[in-house]
């Protein structure tokens, strides 16, 4: 599919157009994202914003959000529509372009992310000055994570690392394919839009994902098991970013850019964070009631994972260090700040 030019993109039917007084709009801000318009992304946490963003300026601002790719391209050629200014804003998955975003990253690790996605929000606004380096072309609106990623499969029960040798299993970055091979497993990238097609086929006999993407995906008829940690123990996490095109953000005034700030701020984090928590108990609770079986593994069997997941974090280290980036501080200090974080809630 062509990539659609500006000039003709307010003309596609694809955008959900936030309903406001035509004379009252001076800025109209595209939006391009992976997933359809019934996913509790676009619902629960684009929509409120870009509604927010509306209403704080009056009506100057007006924000047309264009889900499930609908203005061309696949997911990951996302971040380099919003860096080329095709868009104006995207919201994607940095794990789709593997080794762009090194030191942001470090969120992404397991034994770093274990289950708190409200303290991890926070962590990241809070080292910005550390990563934003990652976003250069960008104006970052804000970082966020879902709740972790859980393993999901067609038919294999996993209660140990050793239940997953030689098992294909769809990864959503490369930290999560080297967790996957920690684990004995062989990672298969893909976007997420194309797993249920892949379990039908079997592609891949699991998914490293949360609970949130069942619904969208409805992953319950594909899938027989749902496993997760011991106190919601996840195999680290995802980071996400809406972002805006550094010359837009640039041409916009003060007044406008700091109703951008003031409506991504802590407080936003923390409800994004709980968004995506609510999301992921509803993608369980749809799961379960379809007959599904969701395992909860002892502290003994969780704690096997944590080890055999550890050497993962040097890994990392180890791969972002030559490129200049302090891996072992940054993994130090994102410990450090996610546990500050998730005592002060």
């Amino acid at each position: 599919m062509m990539i659609h030019s500006k000039a003709n993109i307010a003309a596609l039917l694809g955008g959900v157009l936030l309903a406001l007084p035509v004379t009252a709009q001076e800025f109209t801000l595209t939006l391009h994202h992976f997933l359809g318009a019934q996913a509790p992304a676009h619902i629960q946490m684009l929509e409120p914003w870009a509604e927010r963003i509306a209403e704080a300026s009056d009506g100057r601002v007006r924000i047309e959000i264009y889900p499930s790719m609908t203005l061309g391209g696949r997911p990951p050629e996302l971040i380099n529509q919003v860096r080329d200014g095709v868009v104006d804003m995207v919201w994607t998955l940095n794990g789709y372009t593997p080794g762009l975003f090194p030191r942001s990253e470090v969120f992404e690790l397991p034994n770093v992310f274990e289950n708190d996605p409200v303290a991890i929000n926070l962590a990241m606004r809070a080292m910005m000055a550390d990563i934003e380096e990652d976003f250069a072309g960008t104006e970052v609106m804000f970082l966020h994570t879902h709740a972790g990623n859980a393993i999901q499969t067609g038919s294999t029960d996993v209660r140990a690392p050793a239940d997953l040798v030689g098992l294909d299993l769809r990864t959503p970055s490369r930290t999560g394919a080297w967790a996957i091979e920690a684990l004995g497993g062989n990672a298969i990238a893909m976007p997420v839009p194309e797993l249920p097609q892949a379990l039908q086929r079997g592609t891949v006999a699991g998914a490293l994902i949360p609970w949130e993407i069942i619904a969208p995906l409805q992953l319950q008829e594909q899938t027989d098991f749902q496993i997760e940690g011991h106190d919601g123990y996840r195999i680290g996490t995802s980071v996400f970013q809406v972002s805006m095109n550094q010359a837009r953000w640039e041409e916009l005034p003060e007044d406008i850019q700091q109703i951008f700030r003031d409506n991504s701020d802590e407080a936003w984090l923390a409800e994004v964070g709980q968004i995506w928590r609510a999301a992921d108990d509803y993608g369980i609770g749809l799961a379960t009631e379809a007959g599904n079986t969701h395992v909860t593994l002892t502290e003994d069997e969780t704690a096997a994972f944590r080890d055999a997941l550890e050497p993962v974090v040097q890994r990392w280290i180890d791969d972002v260090t030559p490129q200049g980036v302090n891996g072992a501080a940054l993994v130090a200090n994102a410990r450090d700040t996610i546990a500050a974080q998730a005592s002060a809630q």
